[in-house]
């Protein structure tokens, strides 16, 4: 935690050249890898959705403000935050839909395209419920967890289904060294524990200016490359959706950036997690996501520790032990003392780290 937090210490603030350098950045690993496989694979799709996403979000901020869709600041966060409420929210309506597009137009005879585009709308349309509900409440509280977890595990549960009759997913998952992890039929239930932990993983992470999105799109470009990389056990068709994907994020982040002008809200959050979950599923590359995504599984396991030590430790007073200063954990960097944009990127940094480390190690 000590190294963390100097790396986080040490990060530079301007958040519009560090936009720009993390989109110079990932066009650049999406060139080499189409450098090295001979083929437009990644940069393409990366660019057009970013291009897009950035034009549609100039365009749809105004609307979303208009239509008065200001962000509900929760009271118990930091108070630094309760200055952002009235932001414009649920602008994973304005990008989504263009990483959708995009993604499935790199193979539109591919089935499996269509099945991860159904899944990432049907998160995406989970998050709007969530959000809207939020807003008429005037309360950062939309659906109850259980109605929300009970929707989102149905529409996993409708793409898993359509896995197992098209017979699209491995029974093993593929770990490095060419080592494989038989499962057979627990398969199925690790399936959907994916997309429920992922999709919460990076709704979780979506507590500071351009961080889900910025780890976002590092995440979708490391899967993407890597799916490139292995050869006869890659799949073009799935990275170029997950590069679509990555660039859809990208052009959101020159608006999402710090200071913020719109939110991607539950609506981005949860289809970002969706669409995450479902390629590595199809694609066998549950070991990548696990490695790369190691920021959003980060983000989700301090809220754990955080509820699990403070029960397990609670008196008779109601009080109990806290491990952080605050979870999720880019708020306990935030309250010690590192400016947002600087705990920003440093996860930028690391999540960075982490996609270099799961193209070393690829299945």
């Amino acid at each position: 935690m000590v190294s963390t937090t100097r790396l986080i210490a040490s990060v530079p603030s301007n958040s519009r050249s560090l936009a720009l350098l993390l989109g110079l950045l990932l066009l650049g690993l999406a060139a080499a890898s189409d450098w090295f496989s001979q083929a437009p694979q990644l940069s393409i799709p990366l660019v057009v959705a970013a291009l897009i996403s950035a034009g549609l979000s100039r365009w749809g901020i105004p609307r979303l403000r208009q239509l008065k869709l200001g962000q509900v600041i929760r009271q118990e966060g930091p108070q630094a935050h309760l200055s952002k409420a009235g932001t414009p929210t649920m602008g994973g309506l304005l990008v989504v839909p263009v990483g959708v597009i995009v993604g499935g137009l790199v193979a539109p005879a591919d089935s499996r395209l269509l099945a991860v585009a159904a899944i990432t709308l049907a998160y995406m349309a989970i998050g709007a419920v969530d959000d809207w509900q939020s807003l008429t409440k005037r309360h950062n509280t939309g659906l109850t967890p259980r109605a929300k977890l009970l929707l989102q595990a149905c529409s996993a549960v409708a793409f898993l289904a359509w896995a197992a009759w098209d017979q699209q997913m491995a029974s093993a998952i593929a770990l490095p060294m060419g080592w494989l992890l038989p499962l057979g039929l627990l398969i199925w239930p690790l399936g959907l524990f994916v997309f429920l932990a992922e999709s919460n993983a990076t709704n979780l992470t979506d507590g500071l200016d351009g961080l889900a999105a910025g780890c976002g799109a590092i995440v979708f470009s490391g899967l993407g490359v890597q799916l490139m990389l292995r050869g006869h056990e890659g799949d073009p068709a799935l990275a170029g959706f997950c590069a679509a994907m990555a660039g859809c994020w990208l052009g959101f982040l020159l608006f999402n950036r710090h200071p913020a002008q719109v939110f991607m809200g539950d609506t981005g959050s949860l289809a970002m997690g969706g669409a995450l979950a479902a390629v590595a599923l199809l694609s066998n590359s549950l070991w990548p996501l696990l490695l790369m995504g190691g920021v959003f599984l980060a983000e989700s396991l301090s809220v754990i520790a955080q509820v699990w030590v403070f029960k397990a430790t609670k008196g008779p007073d109601g009080v109990g032990r806290r491990i952080l200063r605050m979870a999720p954990l880019h708020h306990h960097y935030e309250l010690g003392g590192a400016s947002e944009q600087q705990v920003v990127v440093g996860f930028w940094l690391v999540s960075l780290l982490l996609v270099s480390l799961g193209l070393l190690l690829l299945p």
